[in-house]
């Protein structure tokens, strides 16, 4: 798998593009935001497999890291993981919110950074394989109907989702949990089975990100209440009045 590693610090990068080629990856490092947009352009990846994973420290000399980030997503659907040291949950809102996949704090565990890396790469791939199946499969007439739980409208078939009218724009794996609790009003899921049916893994560390994408959600659409928190079990939807 080919991986753009964006870091400013040669060293840092140096020590971390050794453990990940030693893992079977090859390596593009990219030292600031400029070089790493450069680097995911069609043109810089002509004849060439696109990159897998983009690695991406968000302490960059040039320009801020989040701002890089949402500038790769508007170039490439390509999974992005953000590296910081900033741990609270809004920053890590804020970064999901502009596309990222994932978010690792520093100081951490290279097997752990190495199994997040392999864990968004799965789930892209799955993701596309769905996407192609949905595509060869669209010669057809019938289209699930839309879910209407009160103010909240949510489209299957074009993955839109609208609150009183007004649409509102969610990351993929934002909607896929929206859909998943919505097709199923007052039912809670268990933490083990979103996370197995949303992000296709059984890999415990990606709680965390559950819980992120579960306090996004609610500040988009508005609705704190929208998503209730089963303690020590899991989340279910609950169904606002029209």
């Amino acid at each position: 798998m080919r991986l753009l590693l964006v870091e400013d610090d040669d060293h840092v990068a140096a020590a971390l593009s050794a453990i990940l080629k030693k893992h079977g990856f090859e390596v593009t490092h990219a030292r600031n935001g400029e070089e790493a947009l450069q680097a995911v352009l069609p043109a810089a990846n002509a004849g060439r497999a696109p990159f897998g994973v983009v690695l991406l420290d968000l302490g960059l000399p040039d320009q801020d890291g989040y701002q890089v980030c949402g500038k790769i997503r508007k170039l490439t659907t390509t999974p992005v993981i953000m590296v910081t040291a900033r741990a609270d949950v809004r920053s890590r809102i804020h970064g999901l919110n502009l596309g990222a996949d994932d978010y690792v704090v520093k100081p951490y565990d290279t097997g752990e950074l190495l199994a997040r890396i392999h864990a968004v790469s799965r789930r892209s791939a799955a993701a596309d394989t769905d996407d192609s199946a949905g595509t060869a499969g669209s010669g057809g007439t019938d289209e699930a109907a839309p879910l209407r739980l009160g103010p909240v409208t949510i489209e299957l078939s074009t993955r839109r989702v609208s609150v009183t009218g007004t649409e509102v724009q969610l990351t993929r794996k934002e909607f896929d949990l929206l859909a998943l609790l919505a097709q199923r009003p007052g039912v809670v899921f268990r933490r083990e089975q979103i996370i197995s049916e949303v992000w296709r893994t059984s890999w415990e560390g990606t709680g965390r990100t559950l819980e992120v994408h579960v306090a996004s959600l609610r500040a988009k659409l508005r609705m704190p209440a929208l998503i209730e928190t089963v303690r020590g079990v899991g989340y279910r939807l609950v169904a606002p009045a029209a």
